[in-house]
This record gives structure tokens, C-alpha cells and sequence, in this order.
């Protein structure tokens, strides 16, 4: 049987939405006021979300503790009141969007969670633009 289990957690972040090798015109046509150069911020609500055979002895999906804590130390310790662009290394050249900070948060997670288990990651950037990241 399968199961999926969620946990829901947040962080705080700036970021600018920039191409490097596009104009200041381009890139305000594009990005609007993301390209902003002193950068802007969002409350990020992120949710994942793990699915996987019930345990017969434990049964978990997984251990929910094990998830918070993965959560909080490589993704909330790491972006949390951070400029991404300028404090954390995957931005230092990847535009910051919600579909690449999605990505990079299914990156770091599913190095430490067991691959007989998927991974799913949705992420608010507000709360009517969210976006979903699978590892497909």
C-alpha cells in the first residue's frame, strides 16, 4: 500500500529575477518588478511530500521527525532571511525563480532521503503562485 506524507514548512527570502546577459530593458520587460536591483522578498510556504510503502514494523512512510529535520537543516538553516542571490551558492549563477528554488530543494532533499521513496516539493511564492517539482 502505497501512502503519501506531507510536511509543511516555511522560510523568509529575497531575491532578484535577473539574466546577466540580458539589458536592464530586457530584463524589466521580462521580470517586471522582480528585476528590482535592490531585490524583494517573499514568504515562502514549502510542502513535501513523500510516498513510499508502509513500513510493516514502524508504520511510517517515513519518520516525520527525520523529515523536519532534514527540512530545517538543508533547506530553513540554509534559506531562510537569506538574499539568495548573494547568500546562497546554487543562485550565485541560477536565477532564482520558484521553479529553480524548487528544483534546488528537490536536489538537496533527495540526496538524504531513501530513492525507494519519491519525492515531491511544492512551493509558494505567494499564496496564488505556487509551483510542484517531482524530480521528472
Amino acid at each position: 500500500m502505497r501512502v503519501t506524507v506531507n510536511r509543511k514548512a516555511h522560510f523568509n527570502a529575497a531575491h532578484r529575477l535577473y539574466n546577466n546577459d540580458w539589458t536592464d530593458a530586457r530584463n524589466n520587460k521580462v521580470f517586471g518588478k522582480c528585476a528590482n536591483p535592490n531585490y524583494h522578498g517573499h514568504n515562502y510556504e514549502l510542502i513535501v511530500s513523500v510516498t513510499g510503502e508502509i513500513h510493516p514494523e514502524t508504520g511510517f512512510v517515513m519518520d516525520m521527525k527525520i523529515l523536519k529535520s532534514l527540512i530545517r537543516k538543508e533547506i530553513e538553516d540554509q534559506f531562510d532571511h537569506k538574499n539568495l542571490n548573494e547568500e546562497v551558492f546554487e543562485f550565485s549563477t541560477l536565477n532564482p525563480t520558484a521553479e529553480n528554488i524548487s528544483v534546488v530543494i528537490w536536489n538537496k532533499l533527495r540526496a538524504k532521503i531513501d530513492n525507494n521513496l519519491e519525492l515531491s516539493i511544492t512551493l509558494y511564492e505567494t499564496p496564488r503562485n505556487f509551483v510542484t517539482y517531482n524530480g521528472s
